[in-house]
């Protein structure tokens, strides 16, 4: 831990000062808050996007709980529907005997 210190350093004032005036040298004094304002629009599509999949995923589960309550329901029908098949039969049979 202590090497890396040695070797990376620590950015301080002393270093960011230097960092700060090449920016401002290379981009000039316009040009800085365009770019400020697109990191900030960039950051906020990002957010937005990750909370649209999040949406869209909470809204694929509901869909899938839907359709298994929907499947479910249909076996329970034809069951319902099997059992009265099943004991129409055994009262004909009832009666035939």
């Amino acid at each position: 831990m202590i090497t890396n210190q040695i070797f990376l350093g620590i950015i301080g004032p002393q270093q960011l000062i230097p960092i700060l005036i090449v920016v401002l040298l290379l981009f000039g004094g316009k040009k800085i808050p365009e770019l400020m304002k697109g990191l900030g629009n960039g950051i906020k599509e990002f957010k937005n996007a990750t909370k649209d999949d999040d949406s869209e995923t909470s809204i694929s589960e509901e869909n899938s709980d839907k359709q298994e309550k929907l499947a479910q329901e249909e076996k329970i029908k034809a069951l319902e529907k099997e059992v009265k098949e099943l004991s129409e039969k055994k009262s004909e049979e009832k009666a035939e005997s």
